[in-house]
């Protein structure tokens, strides 16, 4: 069994079209370390891509890092290509693999791997060979549809007569909830309904919403100044307050009580003189 190897003649293969051990590492996900025991590799055995270009991903490997990265396995081991083009097949899934490869086994009296281990080792080929690309996702941001390839038949229990259903299947990828609504066709009508009906759905996770900033409230019950307004909301603001105050001020203006007036200099004395 081949353990997880580092993709050696790729990483020749672009160096030779000119890119750096940075810009390797970069644009394969590949960690810089390993991409320098392969260039270190490769300068000290004098190997260059001209050299590998008509060897294999394992032949390379194995003549940049003679016995390394080997060891044997107790399972018998079977062809993982021709596991991973049955996987792109519709309705294949790894359990019905893993029951013919044990079927197998069986007859030929050879021990077999686990359901557990079976699917480890198919990842790890996955990601070795470069067969599959990991995409990131995040809690509800995205959700996959499409019409499912089988179909169902709807049998009328008076005329006996069927008819063929069309499921529609929506799936949201981060943990891999499943919505599946059927139709008789598969027309825009029913393709805008099925949406329709996914989205009614009140066990559907919603999206947090983070650009709504939250609202304090003063004493009076009106809102604070938020750190997110923009400039001009908050002159605008300034500017309200303002002619609110002005407004007050006038108010107490008024309030004050009225008499006969005083001339200034009566108020020291010097009127009187």
């Amino acid at each position: 069994m081949t353990v997880r190897k580092i993709r050696a003649k790729l990483v020749l293969q672009l160096r030779a079209e000119g890119l750096s051990g940075r810009a390797i590492a970069a644009s394969q996900g590949m960690s810089r370390k390993s991409i320098a025991a392969v260039l270190e590799a490769a300068d000290a055995t004098e190997t260059s891509w001209d050299d590998v270009a008509e060897l294999t991903d394992e032949q390379v490997y194995a003549r940049l890092f003679p016995g390394r990265g080997e060891h044997e396995s107790v399972f018998a081991q079977p062809d993982w290509e021709q596991v991973h083009r049955e996987m792109a097949r519709v309705g294949v899934t790894l359990k019905l693999l893993h029951g013919e490869y044990t079927d197998r086994c069986a007859h030929a009296k050879a021990p077999a791997m686990g359901y557990d281990r079976w699917c480890k080792t198919y990842q790890r080929h996955v990601m070795v060979t470069g067969a599959a690309s990991r995409v990131g996702h995040k809690a509800g941001q995205t959700v996959e549809v499409d019409w499912s390839g089988p179909t169902m038949e709807l049998t009328d229990p008076v005329t006996g007569a069927t008819r063929k259903v069309y499921l529609f299947v929506a799936c949201l990828p981060f943990s891999r909830y499943a919505f599946v609504w059927p139709s008789t066709d598969m027309q825009q009508d029913a393709w805008l309904r099925a949406h329709v009906a996914m989205f009614n759905r009140r066990d559907l996770p919603s999206p947090r919403r983070r650009d709504r900033p939250q609202r304090r409230l003063q004493g009076d019950g009106r809102p604070l100044l938020s750190s997110r307004s923009t400039r001009a909301d908050t002159e605008a603001k300034r500017q309200i307050w303002r002619r609110e105050h002005r407004g007050a001020r006038s108010d107490l203006g008024d309030r004050r009580p009225t008499g006969p007036h005083v001339p200034h200099g009566a108020r020291t004395g010097r009127g009187n003189r």
